[in-house]
């Protein structure tokens, strides 16, 4: 017999109230069912069974609080109830034996299961989004193959097999939420086929190599065939229920939908978050429809709505999630409270283009590209020198400037997760290929929401180019904990005055600073700035300070 422990199901949450049990002592259960509902201070959420057996004990009474990480009920596994009901038949065990059980899926038959424990994939970082599975359930998988994608606040991580074996079941959906340090997986390990087990042979097909890309087609036609699952109820759960997970619950509510009113595209009729967004995008039902369905005037409401101006239609809701939501959680910090001071410039970049244009070749013939980027990065190291209060930060306290020892220069780059700012470290020992270099892969990386959480941390002073993009100038807003962020604008070719008053055409670039008040005041920042602007109009007297 084994305790259930109430798993974490939210940041911060400690208890909850049992509202519903699902379930009562001696039921048998089968994996994934609905055991209970819990009320926590934010959200109800649903817990199953994590696999087939019978109920022996509920620990919490319905109405009493629960507490995570305790007890919260007692239960047998499928072989233990058997072996239990061989030994000591009863009337009331007999009784329980009639009612039809589902027959365990293959995966249960072919040795131990493991259940693969989602790791910490991050400082801080408590639950993901599942973004894509590479594998299906029954599929053979060998070590370090990579079995998921999950996002996660700050980038897309790539998970992997521990060890070889055959994926028994998944736990999280895709587009759904998983807990770090919750299963996310099982898996039946490869040394342990065929143990434990006399039909093992017969029920599982020869291992084969496993094919990452498949098709949803394949996908969907494996887990209909699965052995030991029964018909059940078109567009409904084996118990009737139509399956979803609590966040959809939660968005069917915020938008007064009924669960039976979305058609659901998932296993067993499951709805899915993109099943809410795609219904609501639509406009199937209008507000105060959803608990009849379909009216009778509901076709010419749908045709008026189709005629109507946009501003009229359904909005389309989609949730702050991942790095977008974590930036605005950081934004609203940082502009609320550091005090930004603000500071403007033009830099002449006429003989930076030249250089940058005779170098490109040799960089290229390095197999590397170089960008106006590095030379950003390398001015900006040099510069950091004269005035080092630009490379620091304050401490939590803040009662102590730590002056730090390394410049990692961050890049803000529009990634199709959000805004991400990985950083090049140790800018002031790189050569301009070296930076360059870094650029790339960073930027790459990024944009694909595959970079690397040591490349997120420990930036030291950021850049924004929004000159990329078109913008000519920008109030930036700090990165905290760092003290400086620079917006560079796009470069323009405008008339200015030579040394013999002839109006000449040169490259001009804006650039505006913003820096924390607390700690930097305007005559630092422009100090630094005049001596960074000096690196970039005259490119080669950085060869004077290069150590």
């Amino acid at each position: 017999m084994s305790d259930f422990m109430l798993p974490d199901i939210g940041e911060g949450i400690v208890e909850c109230e049992v509202v519903e049990w699902r379930v009562a002592e001696g039921d048998v259960i089968e994996e994934d069912q609905p055991v209970v509902e819990v009320m926590t201070d934010k959200a109800l959420v649903e817990i199953t069974a994590p696999e087939a057996g019978r109920i022996t004990r509920l620990h919490v009474a319905k109405g009493d609080t629960a507490r995570v990480h305790a007890p919260l009920f007692a239960y047998e596994a499928e072989g233990e109830t058997t072996s239990a009901a061989a030994a000591e038949p009863s009337a009331g065990a007999a009784e329980k034996v009639a009612a039809p059980e589902p027959s365990p899926a293959p995966a249960a038959t072919g040795g131990k299961t493991k259940d693969f424990i989602l790791p910490d994939v991050g400082e801080g970082i408590v639950e993901c989004e599942v973004v894509e599975w590479r594998v299906q359930e029954g599929e053979t998988i060998a070590e370090d193959q990579p079995v998921v994608d999950v996002m996660t606040d700050k980038a897309l991580v790539e998970i992997t097999a521990p060890e070889a074996g055959v994926v028994s079941k998944l736990h999280v959906a895709q587009g759904e939420i998983a807990r770090v340090h919750a299963p996310l997986y099982a898996y039946r390990p490869e040394h342990a086929e065929g143990e434990g087990s006399e039909v093992s042979g017969a029920a599982e097909p020869e291992p084969k190599p496993v094919t990452r890309s498949v098709s949803s087609a394949d996908s969907g036609d494996a887990r209909e065939a699965e052995p030991g699952r029964g018909p059940s109820e078109p567009g409904r759960g084996p118990f009737g229920r139509i399956p979803a997970a609590p966040a959809v619950r939660r968005l069917l509510r915020e938008h007064g939908l009924s669960l039976e009113a979305v058609p659901g595209s998932g296993k067993q009729g499951r709805v899915l978050k993109e099943d809410v967004l795609s219904y609501l995008e639509k406009g199937k039902l209008e507000k105060g429809e959803f608990e009849q369905g379909k009216a009778s005037a509901a076709g010419e409401k749908a045709t008026a709505a189709s005629s109507a101006p946009p501003a009229q239609g359904e909005p389309r809701v989609e949730p702050l999630r991942g790095v977008r939501a974590v930036m605005a959680r950081r934004m609203v910090e940082a502009a609320s409270t550091i005090p930004h001071f603000q500071y403007g410039e033009e830099i002449d970049v006429t003989e930076l283009l030249a250089l940058r244009e005779r170098l490109k070749p040799m960089a290229e013939a390095e197999g590397v590209r170089l960008t106006l980027m590095p030379f950003f990065m390398k001015a900006m190291a040099l510069a950091v020198r004269e005035a080092p209060i630009l490379n620091a930060r304050l401490n939590e306290a803040v009662d102590e400037i730590h002056y730090l020892p390394s410049v990692n220069v961050g890049m803000a780059v529009d990634s199709r997760a959000g805004l991400l700012v990985p950083n090049v470290k140790g800018v002031e020992r790189l050569s301009l290929l070296g930076i360059a270099a870094e650029v790339a892969r960073l930027t790459e990386a990024a944009r694909s929401g595959k970079v690397a959480q040591e490349d997120l941390r420990e930036g030291t002073i950021s850049i924004s180019n929004i000159g990329a993009l078109g913008g000519t100038y920008a109030a930036p807003i700090i990165n905290a904990p760092e003290l400086a962020i620079v917006a560079i604008g796009k470069t323009q070719w405008l008339p200015r005055f030579d040394a013999e008053d002839r109006v000449v055409k040169r490259a001009i670039m804006t650039v505006t600073w913003a820096g924390d008040h607390r700690v930097i005041d305007g005559g630092t920042i422009a100090r630094f700035c005049n001596a960074w602007k000096g690196y970039l109009e005259a490119p080669e007297t950085m060869l004077l300070n290069l150590s």
